[in-house]
């Protein structure tokens, strides 16, 4: 009856919690496949989820280096540096229409927003193989024609490659104050799972869950890892990308996953360690054993008894895409 009844409250406290972080998307939102045809169908994507410069690791930021490219008058896909787990897009060309980029892998298709004008990283989430990277210009509601498209084949410097750059949804290139923050909270752990502890610790203890930004985020939002910091509050997205960010800036491999959390869509971490490998089931450390490392959660919930029971079965999360 106890494990009822807590079980009972944390899918309460979950579905609060989970209100405005993110929508649950259909079938064909978002994730759509490059068709070979000229125009294809592309409806916006869910929101998942709702001192001096600090310095990056050497060789961490991304380069359009430009020696292996596929580009035309409009746009240009660079893939020079793929055996580091990025490819980079720039729309080149004038226009005020909506860009889109998709990053086809072995595995999974991953759909991005794309400014005009700048420079935008993605990840080769998927490892090695082949991809086919497509950019596409917006013609009408939902439809889109492909304006240009490479395909190459990734032989990866090693499998964290991915999750140590920063990328679109991680941009930790541009958050001095957030990669000051993290080697203030490290000094001196001389671990990977140390540095997780510290950091979790850090964000879950001080970090609120935004219910305003929960309730009005749009489609495209993206966490600005600097202003999630200042603001010390923000929804499921912000919490995975800062964390992410934190820790990829100290040289821990991290990916920020999205999935499922019950029924509704919502982000979290996965980190690797030497001893551990990739620790997707067991993350927090409750005294005695890792358990699954849930920020929003275990911050909004107050590490409750309930809410960290939820976090910890595995049942309860279904991965979905990994940034």
């Amino acid at each position: 009856m106890k494990k009822l009844t807590a079980r009972l409250l944390a899918a309460l406290l979950l579905l609060s919690l989970l209100t405005g972080c993110a929508s649950k998307p259909t079938a064909a939102e978002g994730y759509t496949d490059p068709a070979p045809v000229e125009h294809i169908e592309i409806e916006e994507e869910a929101v998942a989820l709702s001192a001096s410069p600090a310095a990056l690791p050497e060789g961490f930021v991304p380069v359009a280096s430009g020696v292996l490219t596929q580009k035309n008058a409009k746009a240009v896909v660079d893939y020079s540096n793929s055996k580091d787990g990025y490819v980079m897009v720039q729309f080149t060309a004038q226009t005020a229409s909506r860009i889109k980029a998709q990053v086809k892998g072995p595995a999974t298709t991953y759909t991005y927003n794309v400014t005009p004008g700048q420079w935008t990283t993605f990840p080769l989430s998927d490892g090695n193989g082949s991809y086919t990277v497509t950019v596409f210009e917006n013609v009408k509601d939902t439809k889109y024609a492909a304006v240009v498209s490479a395909t190459f084949t990734a032989a990866l410097s090693d499998e964290f490659a991915p999750f140590l750059r920063p990328n679109q949804y991680v941009d930790y290139a541009v958050a001095p104050q957030t990669v000051a923050k993290a080697a203030e909270l490290v000094q001196g752990c001389e671990t990977a799972l140390a540095k997780v502890e510290k950091v979790y610790h850090y964000v879950v203890q001080n970090f609120t869950y935004d219910r305003e930004l929960a309730a009005t985020v749009q489609s495209g939002y993206l966490p600005v890892l600097d202003t999630v910091l200042e603001k010390q509050k923000g929804i499921c997205f912000d919490y995975a990308a800062l964390m992410t960010g934190m820790l990829r800036s100290q040289g821990v491999p991290c990916k920020l996953v999205v999935g499922y959390a019950g029924t509704a869509y919502h982000a979290w971490i996965s980190v690797w360690s030497e001893g551990e490998g990739w620790i997707d089931g067991v993350i927090y450390f409750d005294g005695t054993t890792w358990q699954r490392m849930d920020p929003t959660f275990a911050s909004s919930g107050g590490g409750s008894e309930a809410i960290m029971a939820y976090i910890g079965d595995g049942q309860n999360y279904s991965a979905k895409y990994f940034y």
